[in-house]
């Protein structure tokens, strides 16, 4: 692989966090949703990248699907919601949000580059890129643009499924892009009617995050409410689903502060910082559940 390309920083957003999976259908978008919604919660400015040009799902998952974004020729302006998530995707731009995006992988890289480069954001505490699945185009085009903070996994605990995200963590530590950790999703479903939780994607390890060599930001069970809600908006959610939001925020708040120790201390002896960031911070147990 070549030199790495200069990132280009944005002055106005303090930190930007990538959540990405690897594999599709393991919930990441709703990750990324999560995130920023206990973010806004807490006061914090937030913005959403939508990432996932030919599958997004960010919109309908805030409560946007029926605004449309705009545009003066020159700049992109991002749909606010009502809880104050700024958010950029390219269904915002589609009159209708059933119609596929049939590009190839340079226009789509395009696109990210553009929405990173062009869009209004304001002042923002943090930016989240909710990433597609895979390595692709789209992939290379951000890690390669954009200044991360650090990454955020998404996977679900089966074997197969670790194999897969581990080549996204692999391409992050190739183009020098720090991974906070993991977030195990769907380990467990909780019981809709006796709130009992059972083992759903369950491959028998105890940590499925440590096989990957990575802290466990937080471990999300199924739950019905998530899955049949048409979004995710924070006055929507039930008490359980806040517990474990915001527990996954306050992990990767710290995950963050370690990464930063972590990149002063390299800086000062002159080494190269560690990739999984937060290792030894991050407790490497899930964040608190209902």
């Amino acid at each position: 692989m070549g030199p790495i390309p200069e990132k280009k920083p944005n002055p106005s957003i303090k930190r930007v966090i990538g959540v990405v999976s690897g594999k599709g259908g393991v919930g990441k978008s709703m990750v990324a949703s999560l995130l920023a919604e206990t973010l806004a919660s807490r006061g914090i400015r937030v913005g959403i990248l939508d990432a996932d040009i030919t599958g997004p799902s960010i919109p309908r998952m805030l409560g946007i699907d029926a605004f449309r974004g705009e545009s003066d020729g020159e700049h992109l302006f991002p749909v606010e919601n009502e809880d104050g998530i700024k958010v950029i995707s390219i269904n915002l731009f589609n009159e209708d949000e059933d119609a596929p995006v049939i590009w190839r992988g340079p226009l789509l890289a395009k696109v990210i580059d553009q929405f990173w480069s062009d869009t209004v954001w304001g002042d923002l505490d943090y930016l989240i890129i909710d990433f597609p699945p895979g390595t692709s185009d789209v992939s290379l085009t951000a890690f390669q643009t954009i200044p991360f903070a650090g990454l955020v996994v998404v996977a679900t605990p089966q074997d197969y499924v670790s194999m897969i995200v581990r080549k996204s963590i692999n391409m992050a530590g190739m183009l020098k892009t720090p991974v906070l950790g993991v977030v195990e999703n769907m380990r467990t479903m909780v019981c809709p009617h006796c709130g009992t939780e059972t083992a759903l994607f369950d491959d028998g390890s105890q940590n499925g995050a440590q096989r990957m060599g990575l802290p466990l930001l937080a471990s999300l069970p199924w739950r019905k409410e998530l899955a049949q809600s048409r979004s995710l908006r924070w006055s929507e959610l039930s008490e359980a689903v806040k517990k474990s939001a915001d527990g996954l925020a306050s992990e990767v708040e710290l995950a963050l502060a370690a990464a930063v120790t972590t990149a002063a201390g390299s800086a000062a002896t002159g080494t190269a910082a560690p990739l999984a960031a937060s290792a030894g911070v991050a407790s490497n147990s899930a964040a608190p559940r209902a």
